[in-house]
């Protein structure tokens, strides 16, 4: 299988881990933001080509999870899974993903096929790369919108990600953000 059909995530190919994962948000049991260290595994797994009439897509099945520092061998405290998804004739990367509390996101960018660094992004309210949640968390903690940079260099891979979202308990919003920087651990994913 040839890589470059995969764009800029043909170097996420393969299975990461990183332990420098630092999540800030807030904490529902104190009442106020607070941050969680964090150590993170994620496979994504290529596919394609997806025809969608005209249009063609190259992916990545991905999974990800994080578990608190300490915690490593007890349940995660955060899943994803989703998709990865590059359109070459559009030069748009784009992430769709579902958490297992009721939240769904479609982020997206312009990228150049051999881009090492890129940017996604979801709006609440939109219908191209959207934010969709239960009505739980739509009434109770409404994500509006979603931002995050990509940064592939060989063996390393980074992320900066910033979801905001009002909460009940805040008169402002609330800036969730989780970075981290995952090593590669197999190209066999």
């Amino acid at each position: 299988m040839a890589n470059e059909e995969w764009g800029p995530l043909a170097g996420l190919i393969g299975t990461w881990e990183g332990d420098k994962g630092l999540d800030v948000s807030f904490h529902n049991e104190e009442g106020k933001v607070g941050e969680t260290p964090y150590f993170e595994r994620t496979t994504f797994k290529p596919f394609g080509p997806v025809a969608n009439g005209r249009q063609e897509l190259y992916g990545l099945d991905y999974r990800t999870a994080a578990w608190r520092k300490g915690e490593e061998h007890l349940n995660p405290f955060h899943t994803e899974v989703g998709y990865w998804l590059w359109d070459a004739a559009n030069n748009q990367v784009f992430r769709c993903f579902m958490v297992p509390r009721g939240s769904t996101i479609i982020a997206g960018g312009t990228a150049d096929a051999s881009a090492g660094e890129f940017t996604m992004s979801a709006k609440l309210g939109v219908l191209s790369y959207g934010i969709l949640s239960n009505q739980y968390l739509d009434e109770n903690a409404k994500t509006t919108s979603y931002d995050v940079t990509i940064k592939v260099d060989g063996e390393s891979f980074s992320y900066d990600e910033t979801t905001v979202y009002e909460h009940y308990l805040s008169k402002e919003p609330i800036m969730h953000t989780d970075r981290n920087t995952l090593t590669l651990v197999s190209r066999d994913a």
